[in-house]
């Protein structure tokens, strides 16, 4: 039987991947809402978020949004974060905010807006070349609202031929990871709504080619560890987005809606050789704090994904399997219930304090006083949230 001391060491080798645009102001689509406090620029993005990894020691990477994130000197930069104790990860492209963009980006039937569009994701190239990061994920808003309003089929040709070209500028030791998602903007369709279009997108890219699986960007009642699963196996599982849901694409801190499907997610990672530092899948974060205040729900989200993570690597892998193959159903849920139903959490406690970390990371920075220096100090200037 697995015990907390066999996976501690594993524990070691988490690495959680902060978006940039969670610590700016966000909201619905009616309102986004102000906090004090909030960052003014990419350096106290940047900031923020290495507050976050020096209370949990699990997010030594901090993603970029270009263009919301562009800077004079990406150099300088990447020598703050550094100096912060954290390195500059992803760079995310946006081709959904444009008023070209309105009919769709990489699929888009005018030749000049596709230009356009590639452009941009060759300048993030450009970018991650100072930047020293690895992957160019993409995100799409293309799609239609109205049958007849535009052809599926050639949408799908014209966003592989620009694919095609972005990729042919991907560096050896860079990836491109393309992101899906069921609906919205686009209504009626999408044109990478699910894991097989990324997939087969991807395939006919390359090997530097894979997906990215954001937890909130499925059905109701998708089986998202199958997902998990299938792309493991066939070697294109290139990263995560994980938030929670209860509707649609809700953004809200992970674990929040149903911690039972995150454990569920993380066996099949686990299993699947997605685990750890040379895996090759980048755990990242993708949310936006809307109603509670940016850093605590960041540090809540982390600690979120490491418990579960602990939990499901306490599975009992040799039990599982013996009841698997006596085709003993319960005793083999069991199995799973039990791992999941484990409270990892005063031995992830003493887990921090033996590597010179608070116990309680949230009562750490609620009692650090960075909330309210933040405060009193960021006046003046434009906060950044959406669109910048």
């Amino acid at each position: 039987m697995t015990s907390f001391a066999d996976i501690a060491p594993l524990l070691e080798q988490q690495e959680i991947e902060l978006p940039s645009w969670a610590f700016g102001n966000s909201g619905t689509r009616f309102r986004v809402f102000p906090q004090r406090g909030v960052p003014r620029d990419p350096f106290e993005k940047v900031a923020d978020a290495a507050k976050v990894h020096e209370l949990t020691g699990l997010a030594p990477r901090v993603a970029l949004h270009i263009p919301w994130d562009e800077v004079e000197d990406f150099a300088t930069l990447r020598k703050h974060a550094e100096d912060l104790g954290v390195a500059l990860g992803t760079i995310n492209s946006n081709t959904f905010q444009d008023e070209a963009y309105k009919l769709g980006s990489l699929a888009h039937r005018d030749a000049a807006v596709r230009r356009q569009a590639v452009d941009h994701h060759l300048r993030c190239l450009e970018i991650m070349g100072e930047t020293g990061s690895r992957d160019l994920k993409i995100w799409l808003a293309d799609g239609t609202n109205y049958p007849g309003q535009d052809d599926m089929r050639s949408r799908q040709d014209r966003l592989a031929e620009s694919l095609a070209e972005i990729y042919a500028h991907v560096g050896e030791d860079q990836r491109l990871v393309l992101e899906y998602k069921i609906f919205e903007p686009a209504f009626y369709h999408t044109d990478v709504p699910d894991w097989g279009t990324s997939y087969a997108q991807v395939t006919a890219l390359g090997d530097r080619a894979t997906v990215c699986l954001d937890t909130g960007h499925h059905a109701p009642g998708t089986n998202i560890e199958f997902i998990v699963m299938q792309l493991l196996r066939l070697g294109r599982l290139g990263s995560f987005d994980f938030n929670s849901r209860f509707y649609a694409d809700d953004d809200l801190i992970v674990g929040a809606a149903d911690p039972f499907q995150l454990f569920r997610i993380l066996v099949e990672v686990v299993r699947g050789g997605g685990y750890g530092r040379d895996s090759g899948v980048a755990f990242m974060l993708d949310q936006c704090h809307n109603v509670e205040h940016k850093i605590p729900g960041q540090i809540r989200s982390v600690l979120n994904v490491q418990e579960m993570t602990a939990r499901a690597l306490l599975l009992d892998a040799d039990a599982l399997e013996v009841a698997q193959r006596a085709g003993d159903v319960i005793a083999a849920n069991s199995v799973f219930m039990d791992a999941f139903s484990t409270d990892v959490r005063p031995d992830l406690a003493r887990w921090r304090e033996s590597r010179g970390l608070s116990a309680d990371p949230m009562r750490a920075y609620a009692e650090s006083g960075y909330q309210e220096r933040i405060e009193a100090g960021r006046t003046g200037g434009h906060q950044a949230g959406w669109g910048a």
